[in-house]
């Protein structure tokens, strides 16, 4: 059985303008498909706005689909509601769902009362969850007191009350430092090796590098590829950026007629940036600013968000 299973979904809506005219339709997300394994770790990549936590609203039944299916360990999101809403934890990135005025031991003790635990189980399963993501010694301090960190530790714990198969982790690890950021990953590990199903939503390719299975390229609420990360790391890796000093007018012209090189432009402190859009394209470049004399140079790998902008742009990404 698959964990998540998603055909032809779509997504629209209407936004409303100061005066509450209808606004133009906005399409979020546009014929999703989408099969993750049962106890996979499936990585949902993309920018901000390509429509991975509007994905994530519809398999936890927040949102209804305009069009197409979504099914959660083979339950139906719409026609089988409740049963997918015992199916699933949700891990939103922020403060929401949690409640800061109460003691991280009441807010797990809340949701646990919300998905009908018995008392001596509800207690249990806080104990264990505040022991598990390292806050059992601020189990009793309210939650306004936490980090970042320590509060997406308890989102996790929040998510896990009702022992779900089925994980959501929209953008965890969004603010997090480094140390925290790689502690919440090797739960992210551990949650694997218990086999449960995992849907992690990041514009981060190192995350989905260290925990994915397998990744899906998603942009503009359309599916652009799904392929294990590392074939996706060696497919943006292509990908670069040259900066130099000294390129007179003259020899940039040279180095953009290479084959390879996506565009040029000139900075403002007078260097120049040349970004390369094929393998092989950065090593020409290089021997060409070498040879006329130029001797600043740094190269440097643009952001998975500059990728798609360079890539995307008015035609379009042919995957």
């Amino acid at each position: 059985m698959l964990g998540v299973e998603v055909a032809g979904l779509g997504r629209s809506f209407t936004t409303a303008s100061k005066f509450r005219k209808r606004g133009p339709l906005v399409e979020a997300l546009h014929d999703v498909s989408l099969a993750v394994e049962a106890g996979e770790v499936h990585g949902l990549l993309g920018p901000n706005g390509a429509g991975k936590t509007t994905l994530c609203k519809i398999l936890s039944t927040v949102l209804l689909p305009t069009s197409g299916t979504a099914r959660v360990m083979g339950h139906d999101v719409v026609s089988e509601t409740a049963a997918v809403r015992r199916l699933v934890g949700i891990v939103f990135g922020g403060e929401r769902g949690l409640y800061t005025r109460l003691t991280a031991r009441q807010n797990l003790r809340y949701w646990a009362a919300l998905y009908l635990l018995p008392g001596p189980e509800a207690n249990r399963r806080a104990d264990e969850l505040l022991e598990r993501v390292g806050l059992t010694d601020r189990a009793d301090s309210r939650v306004e007191t936490f980090s970042r960190g320590m509060k997406q530790r308890l989102h996790l714990a929040r998510g896990l009350i009702a022992d779900p198969p089925v994980l959501l982790l929209d953008e965890p690890t969004t603010g997090m430092d480094p140390v925290a950021a790689r502690e919440f990953r090797a739960i992210v590990h551990e949650l694997r090796v218990e086999g449960r199903t995992i849907l992690l939503t990041t514009h981060d390719m190192v995350e989905a590098e260290a925990v994915c299975d397998r990744v899906t390229l998603i942009d503009r609420g359309r599916v652009l590829a799904t392929e294990p990360p590392r074939t996706l790391g060696r497919w943006l890796s292509q990908f670069g950026r040259i900066d130099a000093e000294g390129v007179d007018e003259a020899l940039l012209n040279e180095v953009a007629a290479v084959d390879g090189v996506g565009a040029t432009a000139c900075n403002a402190d007078g260097s120049v940036r040349i970004e390369i859009a094929a393998d092989g394209a950065a090593a020409v470049v290089l021997a060409h600013l070498v040879a006329a004399g130029v001797t600043s140079v740094r190269t440097s790998v643009p952001s998975l968000e500059e990728v798609y902008l360079q890539l995307i742009g008015g035609r379009g990404l042919d995957v």
